[in-house]
């Protein structure tokens, strides 16, 4: 019998969260040591934020959660970001996850993927989000390459191999005219071949909708789980579920949904409403 060089891979998203439909929270933390606005509060105060944040995600009903560093804006690139920043994501990572033991992700911004993989190691995390896998693209810090032979050589060495890598597509924040002779089918297959577990598809920032028309290329572009990573409201749930996997969900569920505000619970019970209305 001959042997294939890779093996199917499963749903990721119905492994980790029992279900497809999905609903990831986001934790946005405060301003992490070694970043512009800390201002040297101790850092149990950032772990209680956080704790408290994914307790209102938990009691409203989400899947999972998933943890990032966007008080730390502006972002600084992988090689200029210190050691502070994992060793601190770790341990909040590993205390969120614990609060509100519900599978639990991390983002280290901007494009941190080395230091996501070693914070979700240490924390005991399933899964990681990396805005750039394969390709380039010029990004709000500037040049940004995807180092997926790099981090995926680091997931294996650090035995680490049961951590998922949830990869963007085409995201937000940056041009991707380096690589305009590829099109969105083609990134997206792109991102399978180079062995990501799951493809995100995003608005042009954070908060703004990705659009149903791309959302359906890049579906039918990949074998693998599809989610929506920005913009996703009780108004566009139901339509986006029409193609997605999962979505990735923090303005919406904020007070006054501003991604900056803490998490408001009444808008997570609302939001939760929509979506267990949309499943049926």
């Amino acid at each position: 019998m001959s042997q294939s060089v890779y093996k199917p891979k499963p749903n990721v998203v119905q492994a980790l969260f029992g279900r497809t439909k999905a609903v990831i929270g986001v934790i946005h933390s405060l301003p992490l040591p070694g970043s512009p606005h800390y201002d040297g509060d101790p850092v149990e105060r950032i772990y209680a934020y956080a704790c408290a944040e994914a307790r209102r995600y938990a009691e409203g009903g989400v899947d999972g959660l998933i943890v990032e560093n966007h008080g730390d804006i502006p972002f600084a690139k992988p090689d200029e970001l210190g050691p502070e920043t994992a060793a601190v994501m770790s341990v909040m990572t590993d205390r969120v996850r614990r609060e509100a033991k519900l599978p639990t992700g991390v983002n280290v911004l901007a494009n941190g993927v080395i230091q996501a993989l070693a914070t979700a190691k240490a924390a005991g995390a399933s899964f990681v989000r990396v805005n750039q896998w394969a390709n380039a693209y010029v990004a709000n810090e500037g040049f940004m390459e995807g180092k997926a032979g790099l981090a995926a050589r680091y997931r294996a060495a650090i035995q680490a191999r049961d951590v998922a890598v949830f990869a963007d597509v085409h995201v937000k924040h940056g041009a991707h005219a380096i690589v305009a002779d590829r099109s969105l089918t083609e990134l997206t297959r792109d991102a399978q071949f180079f062995d990501a577990d799951a493809v995100i598809v995003t608005g042009q920032r954070t908060g703004d909708s990705a659009q149903l028309d791309e959302l359906e290329t890049v579906k039918t572009s990949t074998s693998l789980p599809v989610l929506v990573g920005s913009g996703v409201n009780p108004d566009n749930v139901a339509a986006i579920f029409g193609y997605a996997d999962a979505v990735i969900v923090a303005s919406a569920l904020k007070h006054d949904g501003g991604w900056w505000n803490e998490v408001d619970p009444d808008r997570v019970r609302g939001f939760m409403d929509v979506v267990r209305r949309a499943r049926a």
